[in-house]
């Protein structure tokens, strides 16, 4: 397999912009808008740039690539710390019972909150893969990926992820969700109010919508019906989020109620079990596995065939040594598939 997953560069552009016109909408990390991707792309050059030792403001932007045709056919995201240009707010779903002695009866009322519990942690998310290469484990890779840069570079990541997985969108590029609950307090569709998330933040939110808690029995069934559940075309992510050990920890997003999935940076599978090896030979190797190597703009991460030997070193094939530009005597990390 000639895939392998590096960092966006300026001359990328042009194929990033094409698969967010693919997404379909909702996909706030990946809107189809020239100035917001240049944007990111600036931003992710700048955090490549760095030379630091703890979380910042920061965006790894990075791409999956045949490296046979130079085609770029994905891409996914990682971001150091959010909340730090602007506050990032959640739907907590909270329970508050109540009882009634004169009428013996108890009541358990479900409520959503707005609130921040999740600044400052690490989040992962913009995955997409173009919709001609989802075979082959090339959505895995694209996703791991993130978690062995994360391993490569772990001061520069917080020591909690999130991930946001989108809700549940209707044939109409519409949200049930905002539809009944934040649509009620903007004169905007829901396709608006997420473009100007994506390019904007989401401040506007906190600058209109009530800060009182909401009952969830004020909204009707079809609000309620998608809270926490993700957009069909996120199921696959949510189950490979959950292999590396997230949770659903009942925060979901503002917009359009999917589920917020978190975990421990230093709990997440690929992160806690990847092996770090020496190549002492180029040449056959045995079973196939996830490999990284490169620190920051020389970061890669491809499939490759790895024979293990004593002390921490490995025989590694030649076509992934190729793709990881890496020599005898050079370092990578090995996680199995």
């Amino acid at each position: 397999m000639s895939f392998r997953v590096r960092p966006a560069r300026n001359d990328d552009f042009d194929a990033i912009y094409e698969m967010a016109k693919l997404t379909g909408g909702g996909f706030t990390n990946l809107p189809p808008d020239r100035k917001t991707l240049k944007q990111k792309l600036a931003k992710s050059q700048s955090a490549f740039d760095k030379d630091i030792d703890a979380p910042d403001d920061d965006l790894f932007l990075l791409v999956l690539e045949n490296a046979d045709t130079a085609q770029v056919r994905g891409t996914c995201q990682i971001f150091s710390r959010v909340g730090s240009e602007w506050p990032f707010y959640s739907y907590k779903l909270t329970n508050l019972t109540q009882s009634s002695k004169a009428l013996d009866r108890t009541f358990r009322n479900e409520m959503l909150t707005l609130v921040t519990d999740l600044e400052g942690s690490s989040e992962v998310g913009g995955l997409f893969l173009h919709p001609n290469e989802r075979a082959g484990g090339l959505g895995m890779l694209l996703a791991r990926s993130r978690y062995l840069f994360i391993r490569l570079h772990r001061k520069r990541f917080a020591d909690r992820i999130i991930a946001e997985l989108r809700g549940v969108i209707d044939e109409a590029g519409g949200s049930p969700f905002w539809d009944a609950l934040a649509g009620k307090f903007f004169d905007m569709n829901f396709q608006t109010a997420d473009d100007i998330n994506a390019a904007q933040g989401n401040q506007f939110i906190a600058d209109l919508m009530p800060r009182t808690p909401i009952y969830t029995a004020l909204l009707p069934d079809t609000a309620r019906s998608v809270m926490a559940i993700p957009h069909p075309s996120g199921r696959a992510a949510m189950r490979m989020l959950e292999r590396e050990g997230f949770k659903y920890e009942r925060h979901i997003d503002i917009f359009d109620g999917g589920p917020t999935m978190e975990a421990k940076t230093d709990e997440v599978r690929t992160i806690r079990d990847a092996k770090p090896l020496k190549v002492a030979e180029i040449g056959p190797g045995g079973k196939t596995a996830l490999l990284a190597s490169g620190e920051l703009k020389e970061f890669v991460a491809c499939y490759g065939a790895v024979s293990t030997g004593k002390g921490g070193t490995a025989t590694l094939d030649a076509k992934a040594a190729g793709l990881l530009d890496i020599k005898v005597g050079g370092c990578f990390l090995r996680m199995e598939r």
